[in-house]
């Protein structure tokens, strides 16, 4: 009783607004219009050379032309900036976000070091060199703090700075802030570009860059292969994206218009090694079952996960071991995505980037397939090899539709063993519509 009482009193998390910057796009018709059409959008890495990687078509000063402050931002923030106000006024905050609402953001670290210093490896001679406020290019809230100037949210603030898992744990806690009544609202992502000589030095030092065997877009679209035996790392991107997540009963008095439920949330450390995940996933499964669990729900009722799937060895192998696992028991083999074979490794802002991409496709009814696919490297599994439709909640409960949870599994599993997995219900977008009481499935 105790049990069901807590529930009763536990809010309801809808997502009413969402923006981003992608590789594939920076609007959801853009971004499901790549995937149906093949784009490619990877090429060769130039300094340093030999590596793939996917840019972000994204001009920031055209972006946040007329704020005074933009150059204060480095790339990867001046993303988060953009889409957190795309996601604001999708939500129809467009004149500003209340001013209770919070902001959770994951922050990677700014690695753009030849922006300021022409030559990297020296601290400039002269201060006058660099603008009066410099180090705010290189500080994790700079962007948060960009963000409440520009649309007014004076609620509580968190910015994770957990690496690949930081924005997937950002969307997480603020989930959990409005489902446990601090707060009634949220805008949660984050945003991060490693497009630069010193994140890509970081990542080729690491061994963790997929190589590219010849200085071509065709040999750098083939460079990410995750979950393939053959895979060798993964491909470097950026991007951002943000989401403006409500409790139900908040939502419900404005009529926003639904994009999907948040059901649960999970984190954990690994506690194992500074970079490499523990190799059977132990501490990864603790996130995703902790999420499933909040979600009410089991291996079984998942309808599909949307995997870190890195293409780095030792990622993807502990990954499935995790995941098979996890549905062996059961029986159940849920469809597997890898988005970033679609987007490269967007680094602290992956988990963000691919709940938009997540959102714009299986909202209308399909689910990406993993890119360079050829020999899995397992058959636990079933990997998505083509485009695949796939079941996203009916908004309106006339009866109760087939399928009502289908729960979407998230997963980001960063350097330092963190560990981030969120369960999401997406509407489907044929019958969005505002909420109203009687037309919310249970």
């Amino acid at each position: 009783m105790k049990r069901l009482r807590a529930m009763q009193a536990e809010r309801r998390v809808v997502i009413t607004g969402a923006g981003a910057v992608t590789p594939l796009g920076h609007t959801p018709q853009d971004i499901r219009q790549s995937v149906l059409t093949g784009r490619t959008v990877f090429e060769p890495t130039s300094v340093p050379a030999g590596y793939a990687q996917a840019p972000a078509q994204f001009d920031a000063d055209d972006a946040l032309r007329g704020w005074r402050h933009r150059r204060y931002l480095n790339r990867g923030a001046a993303m988060a900036v953009h889409a957190a106000r795309q996601a604001a006024g999708a939500a129809g905050f467009a004149a500003g976000l209340p001013g209770y609402c919070g902001i959770f953001a994951g922050s990677g670290p700014h690695l753009d070091m030849d922006s300021d210093y022409a030559q990297p490896q020296h601290l400039p001679q002269r201060h006058d060199t660099l603008c009066a406020l410099w180090m705010l290019r290189y500080l994790p809230n700079t962007a948060a703090s960009a963000i409440s100037q520009l649309l007014g949210a004076r609620g509580e603030s968190l910015v994770t700075g957990t690496a690949c898992a930081a924005s997937l744990q950002a969307v997480g806690e603020a989930f959990r802030r409005i489902r446990h009544g601090v707060l009634p609202v949220a805008l949660a992502g984050g945003g991060d570009s490693r497009l630069s000589y010193g994140g890509l030095l970081a990542y080729a030092k690491a061994g963790a860059l997929a190589p590219c065997s010849e200085d071509t877009h065709a040999a750098a679209a083939a460079a990410c292969r995750p979950f393939d035996t053959g895979r060798q790392g993964f491909a470097a991107g950026e991007g951002a994206a943000f989401f403006v997540l409500e409790s139900l009963d908040h939502a419900q008095k404005r009529g926003a218009v639904p994009l999907a439920e948040v059901c649960g949330y999970g984190c954990s450390m690994d506690g194992h090694a500074m970079t490499a995940p523990h190799p059977q996933g132990m501490h990864a499964e603790q996130a995703v079952r902790t999420a499933l669990h909040e979600a009410g729900a089991g291996p079984a009722d998942v309808t599909a996960v949307c995997a870190h799937g890195t293409g780095t060895l030792r990622n993807d192998t502990a990954e499935s071991v995790m995941l098979t696992r996890l549905f062996d028991p059961t029986g159940h083999r849920p469809p597997v995505l890898a988005l970033k074979s679609w987007t490269g490794h967007c680094a602290s802002a992956c988990g963000a980037v691919e709940l938009a991409v997540l959102l714009a496709c299986a909202r209308h009814g399909f689910l990406p397939p993993v890119r360079n696919l050829q020999t899995p490297l397992c058959d636990s599994l079933s990997f998505v090899r083509r485009i695949q439709p796939c079941t996203a909640a009916e908004l309106y409960a006339a009866g109760r539709p087939e399928k009502l949870s289908a729960l979407t599994l998230l997963q980001s599993f960063g350097f330092g063993g963190q560990n981030a997995a969120l369960a999401v219900r997406p509407f489907r977008a044929s019958t969005a519509a505002a909420i109203q009481d009687d037309n919310i499935p249970a």
